[in-house]
């Protein structure tokens, strides 16, 4: 099973993820982990991303990509993975179907965490006042100004992903904001019984019409003549420009 995350900072992905792993015996796949193992081990990969990282910048696609797809062949992936923190746009995301179709797989379902935003930051800053209150030590991105800044970011870049995803037939939604066992019951009932197969749609790929030809004349034709004409449009091959000739 090959599956994505999808959702705001804040929406449970990492929660729901560990769950499908225990329960699919999936692998989760952290883009940023697998590039900074690549870097410690001096894979040619972690070669070419090295600075790259050490200058905080974002790794090009086609190398985030390449490291996918290198993890994704080894022996744990066979019952496949969930796919975390990647992709993140929809360029990322055609590049991720190319691969995947190169290998003769396709995802087998995208679940989005549906989420109310204004309830999430609520959520949020009431979390962060309990561990307060406790004592617990915050994380840099434990804070509403950062969360802010986070859901615009994933709005513009990441939430197109959506619309890609529900043209290829593979998004399946869920409430994120039910409690926790909810949302991974309501997962457990959207994933597909039987894996993919197939390459999933392109972005403008939809339901195949069946294409129809019709015959033009330059004068009118009438009775059989007309037919004629008809059936042998039918009959031309693709790309041969038409006349106004009868048959």
């Amino acid at each position: 099973m090959r599956l994505i995350l999808l959702g705001p900072p804040g929406a449970g992905k990492g929660t729901q993820a560990q769950r499908l792993v225990a329960k699919y015996g999936l692998v989760q796949l952290s883009t940023g982990d697998m590039l900074r193992a690549a870097v410690n081990a001096g894979t040619p990969i972690g070669h070419q991303v090295a600075d790259i990282m050490a200058r905080g910048a974002l790794c090009p696609d086609e190398i985030v990509v390449g490291i996918v797809e290198e993890r994704i062949q080894r022996s744990d992936a066979r019952k496949g993975f969930i796919l975390d923190g990647f992709p993140r746009t929809v360029p990322q995301a055609e590049a991720l179907d190319r691969m995947l179709a190169r290998h003769g797989v396709a995802l087998d379902a995208v679940i989005e965490l549906r989420v109310n935003e204004a309830a999430l930051l609520r959520r949020i800053e009431s979390r962060i006042a309990e561990m307060r209150a406790r004592g617990e030590k915050l994380r840099d991105d434990d804070n509403p100004d950062v969360l802010h800044r986070r859901l615009a970011a994933y709005r513009q870049l990441t939430e197109p992903l959506i619309a890609y995803y529900r043209r290829q037939g593979s998004l399946r939604t869920v409430d994120g904001m039910a409690a926790i066992p909810e949302v991974t019951a309501a997962i457990d009932a959207v994933l597909p019984s039987k894996p993919a197969t197939a390459k999933p749609a392109g972005p403008d790929d939809g339901p195949k019409k069946k294409r129809t030809t019709k015959a033009v004349s330059r004068g009118p034709t009438i009775g059989k003549k007309s037919a004629k004409l008809s059936a042998h449009a039918r009959k031309r091959p693709e790309g041969r420009k038409m006349t106004g000739r009868q048959p």
